[in-house]
């Protein structure tokens, strides 16, 4: 009795298309499939690189010529276009100057056969097949930058080391190095370092105006010595200087809203408060709910509680950074200089502090980090809004405020002024410093709830601020 053959499988017909079709290319490997065999495993290859027939659909269309043409030609392009930035990067100003004059007299002299302009022309191409020979040569410097201080105020001078080893087993030629300091730079003549050879170099950075100020990255120069091609190599990476604002320094002042469970005690005394001091007598007018009892017992007279008055401890800073708000650059300074000095008190006294612009909060984990975050400011965004926008912000994320304390410039009228600072919660102290280049002396005015101080220079912020929370 014969055993019919089993019924194809969708895989067999699958295998059986492709031994008929045999399209597709390449050699196929198929199992051994049998009238009685059935290969559940049976795999098919298509080619060298397929590994399942899942992987490589039989279907797969073949990229057209010119496909692969153009993705060769994009291939070659992506390869020339670097070689062309690395060569073009060595050309200085005045060497395409040259290259562009010495390519004019080929052209004219070519043309019109005039022996000078031939002259010229053969001079020319000698400077610059004489100058290219200088960007060959060994820059292997190691390379050590050193900053004594990278935190420096307005005015003070960051002082520095620029050290060059020469850690090869041969000679290194003359060379120059550039130290990029913000916009500028400034360049280091190098003399022929033999192995293991040392040279040092110290600079000064003047500091003339707030920022951050990127030093470096030491970059090695190599060309010739008209400046026509020069090759750069940098061997340290960039570090970052902080010219902080001026600050003032605000003695004698403590800063905070009354009574508060977390509050500190101050000096001053009062009958009502959290933070208790002493016993004293009885006063027309005292509160008997302060009467000390057990003390009047054993005096005979009533003694009274007398408390210390305490200070909350959370302190707002709202520094308006855009510039509409200001009138010219040197009151947006002089915002950010008792922005700081304000600040640091704070932190000084122990309080809570925050610091909010336009843009966000401000990191206020310690002075240093307040006078880095306050040295990268920047203007804002108009759409960001002004002070009017800034106070709202201040009202919608910060609570249990004691006193908030608003910066900004003398663009600011005193109907926004007012507005903004109707916006801040309740309960809670409002104070404007506003940077005003037009007043000679201090102006203290009340504008709705809050009090205002205008002033032209730092030096008149302590004298003002001390009046307002005296």
């Amino acid at each position: 009795m014969t055993t019919p053959p089993a019924a194809p499988t969708s895989a067999r017909r699958a295998l059986r298309g492709l031994r008929r079709g045999g399209s597709g290319g390449g050699d196929v490997e198929t199992g051994t499939v049998g009238s009685t065999t059935r290969d559940a495993d049976a795999t098919v290859r298509v080619g060298a690189t397929t590994p399942a027939a899942e992987a490589a659909p039989v279907n797969a269309e073949t990229p057209s010529r010119a496909v692969l043409v153009r993705e060769r030609l994009e291939s070659w392009w992506g390869v020339a276009r670097r070689r062309i930035n690395a060569v073009t990067r060595t050309i200085r100003p005045l060497g395409w100057v040259l290259l562009t004059a010495t390519a004019l007299l080929w052209i004219v002299a070519v043309s019109f056969g005039w022996q000078e302009m031939i002259i010229a022309a053969v001079i020319l191409t000698a400077i610059i097949v004489i100058s290219v020979p200088f960007l060959f040569g060994g820059t292997a410097y190691d390379v050590d930058l050193d900053l004594t201080r990278t935190h420096v105020v307005v005015g003070e001078r960051a002082i520095g080391g620029l050290t060059l080893v020469n850690g090869t087993a041969r000679s290194i030629l003359p060379s120059r190095v550039v130290l990029p300091v913000g916009s500028g730079r400034g360049e280091f003549d190098v003399p022929r370092l033999a192995p293991q050879a040392v040279h040092e170099e110290l600079f000064a950075i003047p500091t003339t105006a707030r920022g951050v100020l990127g030093v470096g990255p030491v970059s090695v120069l190599r060309g010739d010595p008209l400046g026509l091609f020069e090759r750069s190599s940098d061997r340290r990476q960039a570090v970052d200087l902080y010219v902080h604002p001026r600050t003032t320094p605000l003695e004698g002042l403590s800063l905070g809203r009354l009574r508060d469970l977390e509050g500190l005690p101050s000096t001053q005394l009062a009958s009502d408060d959290v933070s208790f001091h002493a016993l004293r007598e009885y006063q027309p007018g005292d509160d008997l709910r302060h009467v000390h009892w057990k003390s009047t017992a054993r005096v005979g007279d009533l003694m009274m509680r007398q408390y210390e008055e305490t200070r909350r401890s959370h302190f707002v800073l709202g520094l308006s950074t855009y510039a509409g708000d200001y009138r010219d650059p040197d009151e947006f300074e002089l915002a950010i200089s008792a922005a700081g000095s304000l600040g640091l008190r704070a932190l000084r006294d122990s309080r809570m502090l925050e610091a909010r612009t336009q843009r966000g909060p401000l990191r206020t984990q310690g002075p240093r980090r307040l006078l880095d975050n306050l040295a990268a400011l920047t203007h804002s965004r108009q759409r960001d809004g002004g002070i009017v926008a800034l106070a709202g912000t201040i009202a919608a994320t910060s609570y249990d405020v004691a006193i908030v304390v608003l910066f900004c410039g003398s663009g600011v009228d005193p109907v926004e002024l007012k507005l903004a600072c109707s916006r801040l919660p309740k309960g809670v102290r409002a104070l404007a410093v506003v940077a005003d280049a037009a007043v000679e002396s201090p102006v203290l005015r009340r504008v709705g709830d809050a009090d205002v101080i205008s002033i032209s220079a730092l030096d008149q912020l302590p004298p003002a601020i001390r009046k307002v929370l005296s």
